[in-house]
């Protein structure tokens, strides 16, 4: 099959960037979206042209590392995957695709379809951990569990923190991955001595960062790859005026957004 891309080009985070359009021949159906750019790639460099720059790594949708909107839809058509899981049966002989990368003030564009994601980082960092004691592991079932807490825990663990939620908002918020990153630890024994600081810390961060304000729209769910749930957001939101009431400290505006 043969494919015609529209590729967003962007030096860096203050060239003003365009798109640049690519004929792609001789694309089996059989190849992930990023083995497709791959080839590209390789007959760019063979032509003395400048490889386009995208994020992968594990390529088993896991890590997050992969992901930039095609077609207008963060990760493509294709519900529950990464880009990299993502493969070319889902599109048409000669279709024209457009790709490019996450629009959020908080994910400046590093290049092509390369954008910072270490805000991120510094919301994990505000809070998330928890607290405990160094040595060898602890016997499996020394902290019991319920298992509705136990399976809802690791639901939201299943966030790669791949930024698609920002992606596809059109606040750019990112409450669904703050969300996510709250409520797996919260809902643990061992996550609550934070708790509280958790949610006020990581929601504060997230604001700092520059992520817009959820107004719950559901769109970042829809396109979620781990299929994190919105209900989510309302629980690290009740966190959060909890955490709030108790400290008595100012809520500052835009909640988990």
């Amino acid at each position: 099959m043969k494919l015609v891309l529209d590729i967003w080009r962007q030096k860096n985070a203050s060239d003003a960037g365009r798109f640049v359009r690519y004929e792609v021949p001789d694309v089996s159906e059989h190849m992930s979206f990023l083995e497709m750019l791959d080839v590209m790639n390789q007959r760019l460099i063979e032509k003395g042209e400048e490889p386009v720059a995208f994020d992968s790594d594990c390529r088993e949708g896991i890590c997050g590392m992969c992901g930039f909107v095609i077609n207008g839809t963060p990760h493509g058509p294709a519900r529950g995957g990464t880009v990299c899981q993502l493969h070319m049966r889902h599109f048409k002989d000669g279709e024209q695709i457009r790709l490019e990368p996450w629009r959020a003030a908080a994910f400046p564009v590093v290049k092509d379809l390369v954008v910072d994601r270490s805000a991120f980082d510094r919301v994990i960092v505000s809070g998330g951990f928890i607290s405990t004691r160094a040595g060898s592991a602890v016997d499996a079932n020394a902290i019991l569990v319920n298992k509705p807490d136990a399976d809802r825990a690791m639901d939201m663990a299943a966030c790669i923190g791949c930024g698609a939620c920002v992606a596809t908002c059109p606040n750019a918020s990112a409450a669904l991955f703050v969300s996510a990153k709250i409520a797996h630890l919260g809902l643990l024994p061992q996550g609550q001595p934070e708790r509280d600081q958790r949610a006020l810390n990581m929601i504060r961060q997230a604001q700092a960062e520059g992520f817009g304000h959820c107004t719950v729209m559901g769109e970042c769910s829809a396109v979620c790859p781990k299929n994190i749930e919105l209900d989510s957001i309302a629980r690290a939101n009740k966190d959060f005026v909890k955490a709030v009431l108790r400290y008595r400290e100012p809520a500052a505006a835009g909640g988990s957004g």
